[in-house]
């Protein structure tokens, strides 16, 4: 576990600071502190130390991991500034609603350390987490799913139960639509260096390429933003292709936007295609082709499968997988070819 920021005078110790320091678990951290009886007396004694030691102050947001249902689920979100969550954190509140659950909703903001502090905060107030594009380690996340029941969405952890959308089908379908279309080079421009995702995308391009004869290559890591989508238009400008596939959705809005600013026309010079099917990209102009993800489906199956967890079920080490699809809208059109600037 990277113990970065324990050390900061701005940030307040975690429960993680305390484990590392102690040489222990955090779950045995948090049952010397609750429970003090479920773990020897030596091992107490030395998380009571560490924690004294660091200023640490268990969080009050409840006294104990209880065993009690709370009827309480907490959903972390890698960034809600991004549109494509809005309809996960939707299709997970509905599912929850109809089952009686309320959803705490808490935004990372893109950061492992801010991940940390909000499961820390939520464990011993709700029954279970669903963890949405999450940045923190895969040790990271096992430490809290050995406190409360945990799922996870975009993402592969090992011995986790996981949903998933297929991430390496969805960029095969839009390798295969600019291929029909006469591209022969694609440009990848990638999300950020954390995201188990970007990895999978990155990857299904490169198979794609060489199955359909396509060269390939990637611009990255980027922020998954409008604003990283526009720099990288500024860094595709230095060997530009005639097709392009973002991350998502909203760095292809900002990529379309970089590549105005140089006079370069989308679909005219350059083709390009998000990934999620935002209801931002179908606004923008051109409107985007995208590849689609059941995203509303995406949580409700996340929290059906958490709760199903909760009430015993045994959850399952094979990730749900759900289907995508091509949706071709105006940001893509057959390549003209001599049309393209060079720089």
């Amino acid at each position: 576990m990277d113990n970065e920021g324990a050390n900061d005078p701005g940030r307040a110790p975690t429960i993680y600071d305390v484990a590392k320091a102690a040489g222990v678990a955090p779950s045995t951290v948090s049952r010397a502190l609750a429970r003090p009886g479920r773990v020897s007396a030596v091992t107490a004694e030395k998380v009571r130390d560490a924690a004294a030691l660091l200023g640490y102050r268990r969080s009050s947001v409840a006294p104990v991991l209880s065993s009690v249902n709370t009827r309480m689920l907490a959903m972390v979100v890698a960034d809600i500034g991004n549109p494509l969550f809005v309809d996960v954190i939707r299709g997970a509140e509905a599912a929850a609603e109809a089952a009686g659950y309320t959803m705490l909703l808490f935004d990372a903001q893109e950061s492992y350390v801010r991940e940390r502090d909000a499961a820390e905060k939520f464990l011993s107030a709700v029954d279970g987490l669903v963890l949405t594009s999450p940045r923190l380690s895969d040790l990271g996340i096992r430490a809290i799913a050995k406190q409360r029941p945990v799922i996870v969405l975009n993402r592969v952890v090992s011995g986790l139960p996981s949903v998933l959308t297929d991430g390496a089908r969805g960029v095969r379908r839009a390798a295969e639509h600019l291929g029909q279309l006469g591209h022969r080079e694609i440009t990848y421009v990638a999300g950020p260096e954390a995201s188990w995702a970007d990895g999978v995308r990155w990857r299904g391009l490169e198979e794609a390429g060489l199955e359909l004869e396509l060269r390939v290559r990637r611009i990255g890591p980027n922020a998954p933003t409008v604003e990283g989508g526009a720099k990288a238009a500024r860094r595709w400008a230095q060997n530009p292709s005639t097709a392009v596939v973002a991350f998502n959705d909203i760095m292809a809005v900002g990529f379309v936007r970089g590549l105005r600013a140089l006079g370069v026309s989308v679909p005219g010079d350059v083709s390009v295609v998000g990934f999620d099917n935002s209801r931002t990209g179908a606004l923008t102009v051109p409107a985007l082709t995208s590849v689609a993800s059941p995203l509303s489906l995406q949580g409700a199956t996340a929290v059906r499968n958490l709760l199903a967890i909760i009430g015993g079920a045994r959850s399952s080490e094979q990730p749900v997988v759900l289907p995508v699809k091509l949706i071709a809208r105006d940001s893509t059109a057959r390549v003209r070819r001599g049309r393209l600037m060079r720089s």
